[in-house]
């Protein structure tokens, strides 16, 4: 949970601190603008711009029973960002496994990336798409089952 939440933190207090010291020194106008555009960067990097997360096994467990996709994904991960931001509201169509928080998640994704943990991983019908594109799987998850 941590290991998720320390790049945005990191941001943050960057913000804090660079925002700070051009406050000191009487640029209070871009300190703000400068704090707001750090601010915004920890929220992108946030697990909070994806779907809630479920673990690798509830997730097999409900794409065997209804076929949604199953999406390996890590926050700080631009392409995760990248599919996530591309599907726009198709996201909740797929399961979202954050493989930084379960580990049996991080594993099957290294078991077809010859060890590497290379997001986003997407299993549809069980077979693995390392960083599909983000129209083929909106089409996936846009048309109906």
């Amino acid at each position: 949970m941590v290991r998720s939440w320390l790049p945005p933190l990191l941001l943050v207090v960057c913000g804090v601190f660079v925002a700070g010291g051009w406050t000191l020194g009487g640029n209070a106008g871009p300190a703000a603008f400068l704090l707001l555009v750090f601010l915004a960067l920890a929220a992108v990097q946030s697990p909070l711009v994806f779907p809630r997360s479920v673990d690798a096994e509830e997730a097999l467990r409900r794409s065997a029973a209804d076929g949604r996709p199953v999406v390996y994904w890590r926050p700080g991960c631009v392409y995760c960002l990248r599919l996530r931001w591309r599907l726009g509201r198709h996201a909740r169509g797929a399961y979202w496994v954050n493989i930084w928080r379960d580990p049996a998640g991080a594993a099957r994704v290294r078991a077809v990336n010859q060890g590497n943990e290379t997001v986003p991983t997407v299993f549809m019908a069980g077979s693995p798409h390392v960083n599909p594109d983000p129209a083929w799987l909106r089409e996936r998850l846009s048309s109906p089952a």
